[in-house]
Protein backbone atom coordinates (compact mmCIF):
# COMPACT_ATOMS: atom_id res chain seq x y z
CA UNK A 1 0.00 0.00 0.00
CA UNK A 2 2.52 2.16 1.34
CA UNK A 3 4.33 1.56 -2.15
CA UNK A 4 1.86 2.16 -4.12
CA UNK A 5 0.85 5.78 -2.54
CA UNK A 6 4.65 6.59 -2.83
CA UNK A 7 4.61 5.43 -6.35
CA UNK A 8 1.37 7.55 -7.13
CA UNK A 9 2.82 10.91 -5.36
CA UNK A 10 6.33 10.02 -7.36
CA UNK A 11 4.29 10.57 -10.47
CA UNK A 12 2.51 13.29 -9.81
CA UNK A 13 5.24 14.70 -8.83
CA UNK A 14 6.95 13.89 -12.26
CA UNK A 15 4.08 15.37 -13.92
CA UNK A 16 4.01 18.94 -12.24
CA UNK A 17 7.32 19.46 -12.67
CA UNK A 18 7.17 18.59 -16.36
CA UNK A 19 4.41 21.08 -16.74
CA UNK A 20 6.40 23.49 -14.65
CA UNK A 21 9.31 23.12 -16.97
CA UNK A 22 7.17 23.33 -20.83
CA UNK A 23 6.18 26.86 -19.98
CA UNK A 24 6.89 30.12 -18.44
CA UNK A 25 3.64 31.09 -16.40
CA UNK A 26 1.89 34.42 -15.95
CA UNK A 27 3.90 36.31 -18.72
CA UNK A 28 1.52 39.39 -18.28
CA UNK A 29 1.71 39.22 -15.06
CA UNK A 30 5.13 39.11 -14.76
CA UNK A 31 5.14 42.03 -17.59
CA UNK A 32 3.24 43.93 -15.22
CA UNK A 33 5.67 43.21 -12.03
CA UNK A 34 8.77 44.36 -14.08
CA UNK A 35 6.95 47.68 -15.64
CA UNK A 36 5.48 48.50 -12.26
CA UNK A 37 8.46 48.28 -10.18
CA UNK A 38 11.16 49.68 -12.96
CA UNK A 39 8.13 52.57 -13.24
CA UNK A 40 8.08 52.99 -9.62
CA UNK A 41 12.03 53.48 -9.26
CA UNK A 42 12.54 55.34 -12.29
CA UNK A 43 9.97 58.10 -10.89
CA UNK A 44 11.75 57.96 -7.85
CA UNK A 45 15.32 58.45 -9.01
CA UNK A 46 13.74 61.06 -11.33
CA UNK A 47 11.81 62.85 -8.45
CA UNK A 48 14.34 63.03 -6.15
CA UNK A 49 16.90 64.44 -8.43
CA UNK A 50 17.00 67.93 -7.36
CA UNK A 51 17.76 66.35 -3.35
CA UNK A 52 20.02 63.67 -4.41
CA UNK A 53 22.80 64.96 -3.11
CA UNK A 54 21.49 65.28 -0.11
CA UNK A 55 19.97 62.00 0.46
CA UNK A 56 22.46 59.59 -0.92
CA UNK A 57 24.97 61.64 -2.29
CA UNK A 58 28.30 63.64 -0.59
CA UNK A 59 26.38 66.24 1.45
CA UNK A 60 23.91 63.53 2.94
CA UNK A 61 24.16 63.79 6.80
CA UNK A 62 25.19 59.93 6.84
CA UNK A 63 28.66 60.92 5.01
CA UNK A 64 30.03 58.48 3.20
CA UNK A 65 32.88 57.29 6.39
CA UNK A 66 29.66 56.75 8.37
CA UNK A 67 28.08 54.59 5.90
CA UNK A 68 30.93 52.62 5.45
CA UNK A 69 30.94 52.20 9.07
CA UNK A 70 27.34 51.28 9.07
CA UNK A 71 27.01 48.86 6.28
CA UNK A 72 26.88 45.46 7.41
CA UNK A 73 29.38 42.78 6.43
CA UNK A 74 28.47 41.61 3.10
CA UNK A 75 26.15 44.63 2.17
CA UNK A 76 26.08 45.48 -1.79
CA UNK A 77 26.68 49.31 -1.87
CA UNK A 78 28.20 50.20 -5.10
CA UNK A 79 28.03 54.26 -3.59
CA UNK A 80 30.54 53.08 -1.24
CA UNK A 81 33.02 51.97 -3.46
CA UNK A 82 34.61 55.72 -4.69
CA UNK A 83 34.19 59.05 -2.63
CA UNK A 84 33.29 62.14 -4.39
CA UNK A 85 30.29 63.64 -6.24
CA UNK A 86 31.67 62.68 -10.16
CA UNK A 87 31.53 58.89 -9.23
CA UNK A 88 27.68 59.86 -7.49
CA UNK A 89 25.86 61.20 -10.52
CA UNK A 90 27.75 58.75 -12.97
CA UNK A 91 26.26 55.73 -11.03
CA UNK A 92 22.91 57.94 -10.41
CA UNK A 93 22.91 58.42 -13.82
CA UNK A 94 23.34 54.53 -14.78
CA UNK A 95 20.64 53.55 -12.07
CA UNK A 96 18.34 55.67 -14.35
CA UNK A 97 19.36 54.24 -17.57
CA UNK A 98 18.61 50.74 -16.15
CA UNK A 99 14.98 51.31 -14.73
CA UNK A 100 14.28 52.81 -18.26
CA UNK A 101 15.92 49.86 -19.88
CA UNK A 102 14.19 47.27 -17.75
CA UNK A 103 10.33 49.36 -18.15
CA UNK A 104 10.50 49.07 -22.03
CA UNK A 105 12.23 45.74 -21.86
CA UNK A 106 15.33 46.55 -23.57
CA UNK A 107 18.19 43.87 -23.03
CA UNK A 108 16.14 43.11 -19.41
CA UNK A 109 18.54 39.62 -18.62
CA UNK A 110 21.29 42.47 -17.83
CA UNK A 111 19.23 45.61 -16.91
CA UNK A 112 17.34 44.11 -13.74
CA UNK A 113 20.69 43.07 -12.29
CA UNK A 114 21.90 46.49 -12.54
CA UNK A 115 18.49 47.65 -11.49
CA UNK A 116 18.55 45.56 -8.66
CA UNK A 117 22.27 46.10 -7.65
CA UNK A 118 21.20 49.95 -7.97
CA UNK A 119 18.52 49.84 -5.38
CA UNK A 120 20.38 47.75 -2.86
CA UNK A 121 23.21 50.52 -2.92
CA UNK A 122 21.05 53.44 -2.82
CA UNK A 123 19.00 51.60 0.19
CA UNK A 124 22.53 50.79 2.15
CA UNK A 125 23.80 54.30 1.70
CA UNK A 126 21.62 55.99 3.62
CA UNK A 127 18.56 53.37 5.40
CA UNK A 128 17.34 56.52 7.24
CA UNK A 129 15.04 58.22 4.47
CA UNK A 130 13.66 54.47 3.18
CA UNK A 131 10.52 52.93 4.71
CA UNK A 132 8.49 50.31 3.87
CA UNK A 133 7.99 49.95 0.44
CA UNK A 134 11.62 50.33 -0.47
CA UNK A 135 11.97 47.77 1.15
CA UNK A 136 9.46 45.18 -0.65
CA UNK A 137 11.23 46.77 -3.79
CA UNK A 138 14.31 45.40 -3.55
CA UNK A 139 13.22 42.11 -2.63
CA UNK A 140 10.75 42.25 -5.56
CA UNK A 141 13.83 43.87 -7.84
CA UNK A 142 15.73 40.45 -6.57
CA UNK A 143 13.45 38.05 -7.50
CA UNK A 144 12.39 39.51 -10.88
CA UNK A 145 15.90 39.03 -12.02
CA UNK A 146 14.72 34.85 -12.25
CA UNK A 147 11.70 35.37 -14.60
CA UNK A 148 11.21 35.81 -18.12
CA UNK A 149 9.16 39.38 -17.17
CA UNK A 150 10.20 40.14 -21.19
CA UNK A 151 8.25 37.87 -23.15
CA UNK A 152 5.47 40.46 -23.81
CA UNK A 153 5.40 44.20 -23.80
CA UNK A 154 8.56 44.67 -24.38
CA UNK A 155 11.36 45.41 -26.97
CA UNK A 156 13.60 41.90 -26.26
CA UNK A 157 10.20 40.37 -27.40
CA UNK A 158 9.76 42.17 -30.85
CA UNK A 159 13.11 41.83 -31.22
CA UNK A 160 13.05 37.97 -31.10
CA UNK A 161 9.88 37.86 -33.19
CA UNK A 162 11.59 40.33 -36.48
CA UNK A 163 14.82 37.88 -35.58
CA UNK A 164 17.75 40.54 -36.36
CA UNK A 165 20.19 37.87 -37.21
CA UNK A 166 23.73 38.48 -34.88
CA UNK A 167 23.25 40.29 -31.65
CA UNK A 168 26.19 42.89 -31.01
CA UNK A 169 24.70 44.31 -28.65
CA UNK A 170 24.14 42.03 -26.41
CA UNK A 171 27.33 40.33 -26.80
CA UNK A 172 28.98 44.03 -25.95
CA UNK A 173 26.91 44.53 -22.99
CA UNK A 174 27.82 41.00 -22.11
CA UNK A 175 31.76 41.41 -22.25
CA UNK A 176 31.48 44.44 -20.32
CA UNK A 177 29.58 43.34 -17.49
CA UNK A 178 32.16 40.43 -17.39
CA UNK A 179 34.81 42.95 -17.18
CA UNK A 180 33.14 44.80 -14.51
CA UNK A 181 32.95 42.33 -12.62
CA UNK A 182 36.45 40.44 -12.95
CA UNK A 183 38.02 44.14 -12.14
CA UNK A 184 35.78 44.80 -9.32
CA UNK A 185 36.59 41.64 -7.49
CA UNK A 186 40.43 41.85 -8.31
CA UNK A 187 40.75 45.61 -6.89
CA UNK A 188 38.63 44.08 -4.11
CA UNK A 189 35.48 46.18 -4.17
CA UNK A 190 33.14 42.87 -4.45
CA UNK A 191 33.42 40.42 -1.37
CA UNK A 192 34.14 36.79 -2.95
CA UNK A 193 30.32 35.84 -2.23
CA UNK A 194 29.39 39.03 -4.69
CA UNK A 195 31.72 37.85 -7.53
CA UNK A 196 30.70 34.19 -7.12
CA UNK A 197 27.34 35.47 -7.46
CA UNK A 198 27.28 37.63 -10.19
CA UNK A 199 30.05 35.39 -12.11
CA UNK A 200 27.38 32.54 -12.11
CA UNK A 201 24.66 35.07 -13.85
CA UNK A 202 27.47 36.33 -15.82
CA UNK A 203 28.08 32.66 -17.49
CA UNK A 204 24.44 31.43 -17.75
CA UNK A 205 23.44 34.75 -19.38
CA UNK A 206 26.66 33.55 -21.73
CA UNK A 207 25.81 29.71 -21.91
CA UNK A 208 21.90 30.93 -22.75
CA UNK A 209 23.13 33.14 -25.79
CA UNK A 210 25.69 30.19 -27.03
CA UNK A 211 23.13 27.89 -26.68
CA UNK A 212 20.28 29.53 -28.18
CA UNK A 213 22.57 31.05 -31.48
CA UNK A 214 24.65 27.69 -32.10
CA UNK A 215 23.29 24.73 -30.29
CA UNK A 216 20.95 21.73 -31.97
CA UNK A 217 17.50 21.96 -30.98
CA UNK A 218 18.22 19.58 -27.89
CA UNK A 219 20.04 21.82 -25.63
CA UNK A 220 18.17 24.24 -26.92
CA UNK A 221 14.73 22.52 -25.76
CA UNK A 222 17.07 22.10 -22.07
CA UNK A 223 17.73 25.12 -21.71
CA UNK A 224 14.26 26.75 -22.43
CA UNK A 225 12.66 24.13 -19.65
CA UNK A 226 15.29 25.19 -17.15
CA UNK A 227 15.18 28.42 -17.46
CA UNK A 228 11.36 27.92 -17.40
CA UNK A 229 11.68 26.24 -14.53
CA UNK A 230 13.53 29.01 -12.84
CA UNK A 231 11.43 31.74 -13.87
CA UNK A 232 8.34 29.48 -12.08
CA UNK A 233 10.18 29.02 -9.51
CA UNK A 234 10.72 32.94 -8.93
CA UNK A 235 6.90 33.39 -9.46
CA UNK A 236 5.86 30.98 -6.80
CA UNK A 237 8.26 32.74 -4.13
CA UNK A 238 7.11 36.28 -5.03
CA UNK A 239 3.14 35.07 -4.59
CA UNK A 240 4.55 33.91 -1.39
CA UNK A 241 6.78 37.10 -0.65
CA UNK A 242 3.25 38.85 -0.78
CA UNK A 243 0.63 36.50 0.71
CA UNK A 244 3.29 36.64 3.60
CA UNK A 245 3.04 40.55 3.58
CA UNK A 246 -0.88 40.13 4.09
CA UNK A 247 -1.27 37.75 6.44
CA UNK A 248 1.58 39.38 8.76
CA UNK A 249 0.15 42.74 8.72
CA UNK A 250 -3.63 40.67 9.34
CA UNK A 251 -2.18 38.44 12.71
CA UNK A 252 -0.35 41.31 13.42
CA UNK A 253 -3.27 43.68 13.58
CA UNK A 254 -5.65 41.47 15.80
CA UNK A 255 -4.40 41.61 19.10
CA UNK A 256 -4.56 45.20 18.94
CA UNK A 257 -7.12 46.58 21.48
CA UNK A 258 -7.83 49.46 18.51
CA UNK A 259 -7.95 46.96 16.19
CA UNK A 260 -10.47 44.47 18.13
CA UNK A 261 -12.47 47.57 19.25
CA UNK A 262 -13.05 48.38 15.65
CA UNK A 263 -11.35 51.95 16.12
CA UNK A 264 -8.13 51.58 14.50
CA UNK A 265 -8.96 52.84 10.96
CA UNK A 266 -10.07 56.64 12.92
CA UNK A 267 -6.62 57.01 14.66
CA UNK A 268 -5.13 56.18 11.72
CA UNK A 269 -6.22 58.55 9.35
CA UNK A 270 -6.27 61.44 12.13
CA UNK A 271 -2.32 60.90 12.52
CA UNK A 272 -1.01 64.65 12.01
CA UNK A 273 2.34 63.99 10.49
CA UNK A 274 0.38 61.17 7.78
CA UNK A 275 -2.71 62.67 6.70
CA UNK A 276 -2.95 64.48 3.83
CA UNK A 277 -6.59 65.76 3.56
CA UNK A 278 -7.52 66.40 7.09
CA UNK A 279 -11.48 67.62 5.52
CA UNK A 280 -11.30 64.22 3.82
CA UNK A 281 -10.24 61.95 6.66
CA UNK A 282 -12.56 63.62 8.75
CA UNK A 283 -15.47 63.61 6.32
CA UNK A 284 -14.51 59.26 6.39
CA UNK A 285 -14.09 58.96 10.03
CA UNK A 286 -17.36 60.77 10.95
CA UNK A 287 -19.62 57.65 10.92
CA UNK A 288 -18.64 55.28 13.81
CA UNK A 289 -20.39 52.81 11.46
CA UNK A 290 -18.10 53.21 8.67
CA UNK A 291 -15.04 53.70 10.51
CA UNK A 292 -15.72 49.68 12.06
CA UNK A 293 -16.32 48.30 8.76
CA UNK A 294 -12.89 49.65 7.43
CA UNK A 295 -11.22 48.31 10.70
CA UNK A 296 -12.60 44.76 10.57
CA UNK A 297 -12.65 44.92 6.77
CA UNK A 298 -9.04 45.36 6.52
CA UNK A 299 -7.87 42.74 8.98
CA UNK A 300 -10.70 40.51 7.25
CA UNK A 301 -9.52 41.29 3.86
CA UNK A 302 -5.65 40.84 4.72
CA UNK A 303 -5.86 37.51 6.88
CA UNK A 304 -7.69 36.08 4.29
CA UNK A 305 -6.31 36.98 1.15
CA UNK A 306 -3.26 33.80 1.21
CA UNK A 307 -6.67 31.49 1.23
CA UNK A 308 -8.90 33.45 -1.20
CA UNK A 309 -6.28 32.29 -3.73
CA UNK A 310 -8.13 28.74 -3.90
CA UNK A 311 -10.81 30.17 -5.28
CA UNK A 312 -10.18 32.11 -8.21
CA UNK A 313 -13.70 34.40 -7.83
CA UNK A 314 -12.68 35.35 -3.93
CA UNK A 315 -8.98 36.02 -5.28
CA UNK A 316 -10.58 38.50 -7.78
CA UNK A 317 -12.63 40.04 -5.37
CA UNK A 318 -10.46 40.61 -1.99
CA UNK A 319 -7.90 41.71 -5.11
CA UNK A 320 -10.20 44.76 -5.88
CA UNK A 321 -10.61 45.39 -2.15
CA UNK A 322 -6.69 45.63 -1.24
CA UNK A 323 -5.99 47.61 -4.37
CA UNK A 324 -8.31 49.93 -2.82
CA UNK A 325 -6.98 49.93 0.22
CA UNK A 326 -3.84 50.77 -1.02
CA UNK A 327 -5.56 53.57 -2.89
CA UNK A 328 -6.87 55.26 -0.03
CA UNK A 329 -3.59 54.78 1.68
CA UNK A 330 -1.61 56.28 -0.93
CA UNK A 331 -4.48 59.46 -0.75
CA UNK A 332 -5.62 59.63 2.56
CA UNK A 333 -2.00 58.80 4.81
CA UNK A 334 0.52 60.31 2.01
CA UNK A 335 2.53 57.12 1.36
CA UNK A 336 1.78 56.57 -2.52
CA UNK A 337 5.14 55.11 -2.91
CA UNK A 338 4.33 52.32 -0.57
CA UNK A 339 1.15 51.97 -1.79
CA UNK A 340 1.86 51.91 -5.64
CA UNK A 341 4.51 49.30 -4.91
CA UNK A 342 1.82 46.93 -3.38
CA UNK A 343 -0.14 47.94 -6.20
CA UNK A 344 2.78 46.49 -8.65
CA UNK A 345 3.36 43.62 -6.61
CA UNK A 346 -0.42 42.54 -6.21
CA UNK A 347 -0.35 42.31 -10.40
CA UNK A 348 0.79 39.22 -10.07
CA UNK A 349 -2.31 37.98 -9.20
CA UNK A 350 -4.75 39.80 -11.65
CA UNK A 351 -6.75 37.94 -14.24
CA UNK A 352 -4.70 37.71 -17.44
CA UNK A 353 -7.60 38.33 -19.73
CA UNK A 354 -7.73 41.70 -17.66
CA UNK A 355 -3.99 42.55 -18.68
CA UNK A 356 -4.14 41.78 -22.06
CA UNK A 357 -7.33 43.81 -22.59
CA UNK A 358 -5.31 46.52 -20.38
CA UNK A 359 -2.49 46.18 -23.07
CA UNK A 360 -4.78 45.90 -25.98
CA UNK A 361 -6.69 49.30 -25.18
CA UNK A 362 -3.26 51.15 -23.94
CA UNK A 363 -2.03 50.05 -27.44
CA UNK A 364 -4.52 51.29 -29.71
CA UNK A 365 -5.20 54.50 -27.79
CA UNK A 366 -1.46 54.97 -27.88
CA UNK A 367 -0.98 54.84 -31.72
CA UNK A 368 -3.78 57.05 -31.91
CA UNK A 369 -2.40 59.80 -29.72
CA UNK A 370 1.00 59.30 -31.65
CA UNK A 371 1.04 58.56 -35.36
CA UNK A 372 -2.75 57.46 -36.08
CA UNK A 373 -2.09 53.89 -36.94
CA UNK A 374 -5.25 51.37 -37.83
CA UNK A 375 -6.62 49.78 -34.64
CA UNK A 376 -6.30 46.71 -36.07
CA UNK A 377 -2.87 46.18 -36.00
CA UNK A 378 -1.77 43.98 -33.08
CA UNK A 379 1.81 44.37 -31.92
CA UNK A 380 2.79 42.09 -28.74
CA UNK A 381 5.40 45.23 -27.35
CA UNK A 382 2.59 47.74 -27.57
CA UNK A 383 -1.02 45.81 -26.71
CA UNK A 384 0.74 42.64 -25.65
CA UNK A 385 -0.88 40.73 -28.39
CA UNK A 386 2.17 38.96 -30.20
CA UNK A 387 3.07 35.60 -29.85
CA UNK A 388 2.56 32.58 -31.43
CA UNK A 389 -0.97 31.53 -31.23
CA UNK A 390 -1.88 28.91 -29.38
CA UNK A 391 -3.35 28.61 -25.56
CA UNK A 392 -1.61 30.01 -22.99
CA UNK A 393 -0.58 28.32 -19.91
CA UNK A 394 -2.83 28.60 -16.22
CA UNK A 395 -1.14 31.76 -14.85
CA UNK A 396 -0.91 32.47 -10.94
CA UNK A 397 -4.29 34.32 -11.36
CA UNK A 398 -5.79 31.04 -12.84
CA UNK A 399 -7.81 32.60 -15.35
CA UNK A 400 -9.09 32.05 -18.75
CA UNK A 401 -6.91 31.23 -21.69
CA UNK A 402 -5.29 34.09 -24.09
CA UNK A 403 -2.81 34.09 -27.38
CA UNK A 404 1.26 32.95 -25.88
CA UNK A 405 3.47 35.38 -25.64
CA UNK A 406 7.05 35.26 -27.60
CA UNK A 407 9.86 33.54 -26.12
CA UNK A 408 12.37 35.97 -25.02
CA UNK A 409 15.40 35.30 -27.24
CA UNK A 410 18.99 35.77 -25.88
CA UNK A 411 20.65 39.02 -25.01
CA UNK A 412 17.24 40.02 -23.53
Amino acid sequence: MSTTRTAAVTEAAGRLVDRAAATAFAPYQTATLRIGLSGLWLFYLVRHWPDRLGMHGPDAPLSWEMAQSWAGPGAFDALLWWPGRAYYEFFYLLAIAAAAAVLVGWRTRTASVVMALGILSFQHRNEFVTNAGDRLLHILALYLIFTRCAQVWSLDARRVRRGNGRDVTGIVLWALSGTAVVLLGATGRLIVPWVVTLGVLWLALGLWWAVSTYAPEVPRSVCDRIANLVHNGALVVIAFQICIVYACAGWYKIPGSTWREGSAVYYALHQEFLTSWPMLSEALTSSSTLVLAMTYGTVIVQVAFPFALLRRKAKNVLLVLLIGEHIGIGVLMGLPYFSMVMIAADAVFAPTVLLVWLGRTSGRIGRRLLDGKADGEVDGTADGGGGAPGPAPASASGSASVPAPAVAGPGS
